[in-house]
């Protein structure tokens, strides 16, 4: 395909759409309203689209994998937010080491699995 892809935004949804669009403020990611029930939230270039709809199937199995260049340096500076105090649901856990990299988990109010790693530099 000749074409140049630019990006891959994917489509997820919420429990409780304020307390989303809070927590991924929180977060760090920018929020753009597109309408009363949507919105793109942005970090670094990349993002995805925020829904107010919850289907706990679709929700339950939903994962993201967020690469970052230090996961380490990432996971201090998100620990140090203290979500799981400020939003019901959310748990982190601790990094650890693949065969691939390293990734650390972080489960958003609505029970979304990322996956925040580095890939090993070879």
């Amino acid at each position: 395909m000749p074409a140049q892809a630019l990006s891959i935004r994917p489509f997820v949804g919420a429990k409780d759409f304020a307390v989303s669009r809070s927590f991924y403020r929180a977060f760090g990611f920018t929020e753009v309203v597109l309408s009363a029930g949507m919105s793109y939230f942005v970090l670094r270039g990349v993002g995805f689209y925020l829904q107010d709809a919850y289907v706990q199937d679709w929700i339950g199995n939903t994962m993201l994998f967020l690469e970052v260049a230090d996961v380490e340096q990432y996971w201090a500076e998100l620990t140090a937010l203290d979500l799981p105090s400020k939003y019901e649901g959310v748990r982190i856990l601790p990094i650890r080491q693949e065969a691939w990299g390293k990734e650390g988990f972080l489960f958003d109010p609505s029970g979304i699995l990322w996956h925040i790693g580095e890939f090993n530099k070879e």
